[in-house]
């Protein structure tokens, strides 16, 4: 049925979505057996990627260790390294085709496939008494893993590139009644790097509450609008209506099909690792991980924080204070601007920051209130009167933060957290926002690495609020990671 034509009635005899309660061998069914090309391609230049890694790391052992004088027992190992790192990976799921271009479990399946190597070279060499040089093979397999994600991270982002133009996309049917639906759509297209197109939304008969995007589809069937629009994924958005037996028998009958399943739970800003199913009575629950704001994983991280600062303060210690006399000489007033914030649990600081604006800067605040550039809260201007032309600069690479590295050694923050408040800003909070002082606030965060000051309020709410619930040291690896592109680029930076 069109999405011109009006919907069936509701029927209480009937299920909402009419799905097969079986599906006889006999019948021919439409087949998604033949994966897309662009997966085929991806795969083998993995496959390619992964070779060239290993034979890398093979050759840079070799000749650390060895020199030119090679064995021959030596040559065959090299030989078979190789084909035995490919294996590795393909068993810890490294060419699946569901990780492709999006989340973190093709590195992961890398990192595994490292580890499984190294016990598995380490086991036969024990089971057939082979002398394998331990120095070959701590060398070999390290350069092959570190090679191997490098390359993957060039496969990854070239992928990404195509998909931002709209090519080496899943085809995705969304079932669910409208509100939920619609949401659902939303986030899959927010990122089309993520590789979700929605081609079709299939809703129950007689759900009429607001127009469907990108397609109105009425069709109760839902196999039928899988087959009509040719999808590759069926995503169920939450409803009760579709669950239990009725959901069982449609990935039956996908499964046939060679259509991929998803459902989505409903749950939003929750990262994978905190998300478990655990079976209970014959049912798959979904258990939710407390977040970790306290204990040991925090000490770590407090930790590593101090390490850190200390070290960039050492390596750094000339331009800071080449930074402090260009302050100092450029224009009147101290090198330091100081400012009272709000960090952890409500408790204030002084955060430190190398003077970008003239003295009397806090007195002509008022008067250019008006003319904000910033998000409602947050008071930003692309081209503030009383910055000075040196901190225009310094601000432009965000090197007027680096103070805040004394911040960090004292305990006051973090160099990853939520963006350090005023308590004027935090006297505005909603009950929800508060919950980003669980937390150190940090000298970078997700903030810093998704746009900065081009953020709306509620974006920059809603990425510290993500920060504090899925906190991780692989996140804030990943966070410092970017912050560095992001400081070089200096977008969202005024």
């Amino acid at each position: 049925m069109s999405g011109a034509e009006a919907p069936d009635a509701v029927d209480s005899r009937r299920p909402l979505w009419v799905v097969p309660h079986e599906v006889p061998a006999i019948v021919p069914l439409p087949s998604r057996s033949t994966e897309p090309r662009w997966v085929g391609v991806y795969r083998w230049a993995a496959v390619g990627g992964d070779l060239l890694a290993a034979m890398l790391g093979v050759s840079i052992a070799l000749l650390t260790r060895f020199g030119y004088h090679v064995g021959s027992s030596y040559l065959v190992v090299s030989s078979v390294l190789p084909l035995a790192w490919v294996a590795a990976v393909a068993l810890s799921k490294g060419y699946d085709s569901r990780f492709y271009g999006a989340g973190p479990d093709e590195f992961r399946s890398l990192l595994r496939a490292g580890v499984g190597l190294t016990a598995a070279v380490a086991m036969t060499s024990y089971v057939t008494k082979a002398e394998i040089a331990r120095g070959f093979v701590v060398l070999a397999i390290p350069v092959m893993v570190v090679a191997a994600l490098l390359l993957r991270y060039a496969l990854r982002k070239d992928l990404h590139r195509h998909r931002v133009r709209g090519r080496c996309m899943h085809r995705v049917l969304v079932v669910g009644r409208s509100g939920p639906a619609a949401t659902l759509c939303e986030h899959l297209e927010s990122r089309p790097t993520d590789g979700f197109r929605v081609v079709a939304t299939c809703r129950p008969r007689g759900d009429s509450n607001g127009p469907m995007q990108p397609e109105e589809l009425a069709e109760p069937d839902i196999l039928a609008a899988a087959d009509r629009h040719a999808v590759e994924v069926v995503a169920i958005a939450t409803d009760p209506e579709l669950a239990g037996q009725l959901l069982r028998r449609l990935s039956w009958a996908l499964e046939q099909r060679g259509i991929e399943l998803i459902v989505s739970p409903g749950i939003i800003e929750v990262a994978g690792p905190r998300i478990s199913v655990r079976p209970v009575a014959g049912l798959s629950l979904l258990h939710l991980e407390r977040p970790s704001v306290s204990g040991g994983p925090h000490l770590m991280k407090a930790v590593f924080d101090r390490v850190v600062a200390l070290g960039i303060v050492a390596v750094f210690s000339p331009l800071l204070i080449g930074l402090a006399l260009a302050v100092k000489l450029s224009s009147s007033g101290p090198v330091l601007f100081r400012q009272q914030r709000v960090g952890r649990a409500g408790t204030e600081f002084t955060m430190l920051k190398f003077r970008s604006m003239y003295v009397d800067a806090e007195e002509r605040l008022s008067d250019l209130y008006a003319l904000s550039d910033g998000n409602g809260v947050i008071f930003k201007m692309r081209n503030d009167p009383r910055m000075t032309p040196l901190g225009r600069w310094i601000r432009r690479f965000s090197l007027d933060e680096l103070p805040q590295l004394f911040n960090v050694l004292r305990g006051d923050m973090s160099l990853v957290g939520p963006r350090p408040p005023l308590a004027e800003e935090v006297a505005l909070y909603a009950a929800d926002d508060s919950r980003r002082m669980l937390v150190k606030p940090g000298m970078t965060g997700l903030w810093q690495v998704s746009g900065r000051s081009d953020l709306c309020w509620d974006e920059s709410v809603r990425l510290d609020l993500r920060y504090v619930d899925n906190w991780s040291m692989t996140l804030d690896l990943l966070i410092l990671w970017k912050t560095v592109r992001a400081v070089f680029y200096g977008a969202g930076a005024y």
